[in-house]
């Protein structure tokens, strides 16, 4: 099963969708496909599109799927990494009314260039992508949390 996670933005990402459509009756899609559509609209018979997935049900999702095409959300990224899940990350762009500016993908390029996700910017390539993802083994996430952790606490310490 593939899970797609467009998050809970006030803006549709109906492009990406109208894409996965595409790539599903090309072939290169050949999973079930269950969407977290969020305020996106989209009509599809080859997709279970849900608006809007309590929590529990979102992480069963995650922990059950083969892998993860979502928006470039930092939230949704790093749920999947945490469950260890190949992620294909495609930003929303404002010059598709997706965002109000394009900070995702600044995001995707910083995970992607870490070796945690594939990124997928034209989404004409969405197919090759996906093609990739076979032989993409992703660098295991590691949070920087304690080292957050760590400079605050010496700030305190200094004060």
């Amino acid at each position: 099963m593939v899970f797609v996670i467009l998050g809970t933005q006030d803006k549709t990402f109906e492009r990406l969708l109208k894409y996965i459509d595409k790539n599903i009756e090309l072939g290169n899609i050949r999973e079930e496909v269950v969407v977290q559509a969020g305020q996106t609209k989209y009509e599809s018979n080859n997709m279970k599109i849900l608006q809007l997935i309590p929590m529990e049900e979102f992480k069963k999702y995650i922990k059950t799927c083969d892998y993860i095409i979502t928006h470039g959300g930092v939230g949704s990224i790093l749920d999947g990494l945490n469950a260890s899940k190949k992620i294909i990350a495609v930003p929303r762009l404002a010059k598709y009314g997706e965002h109000v500016n394009d900070h995702q993908v600044q995001i995707i390029d910083e995970f992607a260039s870490k070796g945690y996700i594939l990124s997928c910017d034209n989404l004409e390539k969405l197919g090759d992508v996906i093609n990739k993802l076979q032989e993409f083994k992703p660098k295991k996430y590691k949070s920087n949390n304690e080292k957050f952790v760590k400079l605050i606490t010496d700030y305190i310490d200094k004060i």
